[in-house]
């Protein structure tokens, strides 16, 4: 796994540069282009699996579904930040892109430490130090496991129609 780490108030058009909004809409045009005019490497070398840190106000900028969309298709685990703009964390729910804020995890990782992510129990392993954060509530974390928000809905519909109660 790779650690992948910015700092504050990294925007939606440095995650996918808005001049490619129109032009790019599935994640496999979306991809190549992530983080293109921030960390040149970053397209090519991202792997399924790795973990983005980051500083305060991670995704701020514009309502753009494109950034959470590609960073889940290459295969993000988690972004841990200080703080995120909330209509990217709306975004990155709906994709199923899990968020995490804990600020000391962010602010402890050195290069070359392991990040481990216990979601369940809510904590951040960054080299020899654990980090707690509170948990995500069970309805985001339902989100979360059934891979977004559409493949969430369509669980439940699905169980609406086999006449289970609990949706």
């Amino acid at each position: 796994m790779n650690v992948w780490k910015y700092g504050d108030n990294i925007n939606t058009d440095m995650l996918f540069p808005g001049r490619y909004t129109y032009t790019c809409s599935t994640a496999e045009e979306i991809k190549p282009h992530l983080l293109e005019d921030m960390d040149k490497e970053f397209a090519g070398k991202i792997k399924s699996g790795d973990v983005i840190l980051a500083g305060k106000n991670f995704g701020c900028g514009s309502s753009r579904e494109q950034p959470a969309l590609g960073l889940k298709a290459v295969g993000v685990l988690a972004i841990v930040a200080e703080s995120f703009a909330r209509i990217f964390y709306r975004a990155s729910l709906n994709q199923g892109l899990l968020l995490i804020e804990c600020p000391e995890a962010v602010q402890a990782y050195q290069p070359g430490d392991v990040i481990t992510i216990d979601q369940e129990n809510g904590r951040i392993h960054v080299g020899d130090k654990a980090f707690s954060y509170p948990p995500l509530p069970r309805a985001i974390m339902d989100i979360w496991q059934a891979g977004g928000l559409l493949p969430y809905a369509r669980q439940k519909l699905a169980s609406a129609k086999k006449g289970d109660t609990h949706v």
